[in-house]
């Protein structure tokens, strides 16, 4: 990637993250790396990790301003408290951050999608606002409560607020580029698509850890969050019939991840008696995710068919191939698209089928082996995140006229657009 002029005269980039830690956010830690190597200078607000975490700190040459967040109960009281008082939090920082180094631009990553007034203030500034669209909020509401109502129109109003005000926007896929365009009625001249891929070289199988098998001889795991969503429960049904029906107690299931969920599904497990091969980890860092999918034999991906999954990167899935690790998926369009031969396909509709495909896929290595080359294989070329960076990269370029000896970001700007 071609670099721009560090120091001083280096454009600087805020970005907003409300949903996770930015030490625990792949996907932001990847564009930041990009954004750095290419001369910008970074700075990151974000909800804190731990309580005692300073409000200060760096990470991966970025500085990160974290604030405690308020967590939510769950009612929508409490989700509207949540989301304003995040909001207030990061335009108290965001004001601070400028005070101290001015910015050219601020991206703001969702969920959710009320960050919209604020990239429409710094507008008034002169500061460009970028998108970057992790989920379709409305589809997930839909996803998780299977209707639609007041709360649905008032997500769907809030993301065509979002689509109006920003300079560009950024989607993970060309699925959800379709959504902004057309839902949104985004120009595509200000749309760009950067896949949430891995790295592949900071993503990679390593050493094995046999520990995490414990004494059964395969290993299963998931990754990512659990929500009602994302199909864990099926998932629970599936290792039910594989340990009960096909009597299969060698394989030990790993459940990597947090959630809406997570411990409503933690009963579950011991309500069918699979406590003995179900481990749940919680929440875990990149590293310790690498030590589990270096020594596992099969990845799953359980999100079951719904509108908003078919559109939907699986990021597990891609860690996954990264890992060189075969995988068991729902036949979804995007999951398909992405993955191709590295996956085995089933319909997300019968647990038996799950379970006899996991089974099938442990007992035969030299398939696994094959899918696993083939997965890595696409991370390295057809999905390289080289590709997805220069197209991330050239999105601030654009807006900073960087290479180029403008100061793009300091001309009027209008804050709305028709």
């Amino acid at each position: 990637m071609v670099s721009i002029v560090h120091g001083a005269c280096a454009p600087h980039i805020v970005i907003i993250i409300q949903n996770l830690p930015f030490r625990l956010d792949r996907r932001v830690r990847t564009e930041c790396r990009a954004l750095h190597e290419a001369g910008y200078t970074v700075s990151v607000i974000c909800p804190k990790e731990e309580p005692h975490e300073a409000d200060l700190h760096r990470i991966d040459q970025v500085d990160v301003h974290s604030y405690r967040a308020f967590e939510s109960g769950g009612g929508t009281f409490s989700y509207v408290w949540e989301f304003a008082s995040s909001f207030l939090h990061t335009s108290r920082l965001s004001l601070r951050i400028h005070r101290t180094k001015p910015f050219r631009v601020v991206q703001a990553c969702n969920p959710p999608d009320t960050y919209w007034l604020l990239g429409a203030l710094w507008q008034l500034r002169g500061r460009a606002f970028v998108y970057d669209q992790h989920d379709l909020c409305p589809e997930v509401f839909e996803a998780r409560f299977g209707r639609r109502g007041p709360m649905h129109s008032a997500l769907l109003w809030l993301e065509r607020q979002t689509y109006r005000v920003a300079d560009r926007v950024i989607s993970p896929n060309p699925a959800y580029r379709e959504i902004a365009v057309q839902r949104g009625r985004v120009p595509e001249h200000r749309t760009s698509v950067v896949m949430s891929t891995p790295d592949p070289d900071q993503m990679r199988r390593g050493d094995p850890h046999p520990q995490l098998r414990g004494s059964l001889e395969h290993l299963v795991c998931y990754v990512g969050i659990m929500g009602p969503q994302d199909g864990v429960d099926h998932l629970l049904e599936a290792i039910d019939v594989f340990v009960h029906d096909l009597g299969r107690k060698d394989t030990r299931f790993a459940l990597l991840g947090f959630g809406d969920s997570h411990e409503a599904l933690r009963a579950e497990c011991t309500a069918r008696g699979l406590d003995a091969w179900v481990t749940f980890t919680g929440r875990v860092d990149h590293e310790e995710i690498g030590r589990w999918l270096s020594t596992a034999d099969v990845g799953v991906t359980p999100d079951p068919p719904s509108e908003f999954n078919h559109r939907s990167t699986m990021n597990k899935t891609l860690e996954y191939m990264a890992h060189e690790v075969a995988v068991v998926a729902v036949d979804l369009r995007e999951t398909r698209r992405c993955a191709g031969e590295a996956a085995v396909y089933v319909s997300g509709t019968d647990p038996r089928e799950a379970a006899q495909a996991i089974s099938d896929l442990l007992d035969d290595p030299a398939r696994r082996g094959d899918m696993g080359r083939i997965g890595r294989a696409r991370i390295e070329h057809e999905l390289a995140w080289a590709l997805q960076a220069e197209a991330y990269v050239r999105v601030f370029d654009d807006l900073t006229a960087a290479r180029h000896g403008h100061d793009a970001a300091d001309r009027p700007r209008g804050a709305l657009r028709p």
